[in-house]
């Protein structure tokens, strides 16, 4: 059996900001997976601000996750005994048909009421469905369900935070 790759959102990154008890115990639970947890850029540019106080936890948080294709970022496998692996999915970004999933996802997906069309939780759940066997981590299930429904993913688990 092999590992879950963690997926991010906004609410976990936020819930690791503000040092949630449920947050940071799955957050350290995952240091020693063989995948890191990916924080995608937009991910991570919604919750940066320039607060010393949101600049350190999350220059904490980001030592033990990747963000895909961030130059000065960890990479997103762990070195193992036998070398250095690579993750070809976080190597390599979405293409043309997969952004015309995300949004033909933001069109059909059956969102809680009063939520609008979210493209970032589009692409979260996205990378999550090109990584197969994945979980998101996440303070809006509903939100990140629906999205994993209308792309049809399979084998990826929602875990709220």
């Amino acid at each position: 059996m092999t590992a879950r790759v963690p997926v991010y959102d906004t609410g976990m990154l936020i819930a690791l900001a503000d040092r949630k008890v449920k947050a940071v115990r799955l957050h350290a639970g995952l240091k020693d997976a063989p995948h890191r947890a990916v924080v995608l850029g937009p991910v991570l540019a919604q919750v940066w601000r320039p607060s010393p106080a949101t600049v350190h936890a999350m220059a904490a948080v980001l030592k033990d996750c990747t963000v895909p294709q961030a130059r000065s970022s960890a990479p997103a496998m762990r070195p193992t005994a036998a070398g250095q692996t690579v993750c070809i999915m976080c190597a390599t970004g979405p293409d043309l048909a997969e952004w015309q999933r995300i949004g033909s996802a933001l069109a059909v997906a059956e969102l809680p009421p009063k939520k609008r069309p979210d493209a970032v939780d589009a692409l979260v759940a996205l990378t999550a469905a090109r990584h197969g066997s994945a979980v998101v981590f996440t303070s809006d299930p509903d939100d990140l369900t629906a999205y994993l429904k209308a792309l049809d993913a399979q084998d990826v688990h929602v875990v709220q935070i």
